[in-house]
């Protein structure tokens, strides 16, 4: 397995992956091979992992709070 990073392109009415020549003869694919691709898009992947957190509160508030509480007690 070979990993690389190319960057989409258009091409025509179509979206196109260029894969460099030395990748290709390292991974030894030719022209009209079949290739499977892992396509990891640009998403924040601890978003992802996570969600998006939604506070009830505004963070102002629950800074203020925290201040005005102390952590020394």
């Amino acid at each position: 397995m070979v990993e690389i990073t190319s960057r989409a392109r258009q091409w025509g009415r179509s979206v196109g992956i260029v894969i460099p020549k030395d990748t290709a003869e390292k991974a030894n694919i030719k022209t009209g091979d079949n290739v499977r691709l892992l396509i990891m898009g640009k998403n924040n992947p601890l978003k992802e992992t996570f969600g998006i957190l939604k506070l009830k509160r505004p963070t102002e508030e629950i800074l203020g709070k925290i201040d005005k509480e102390g952590w020394d007690e």
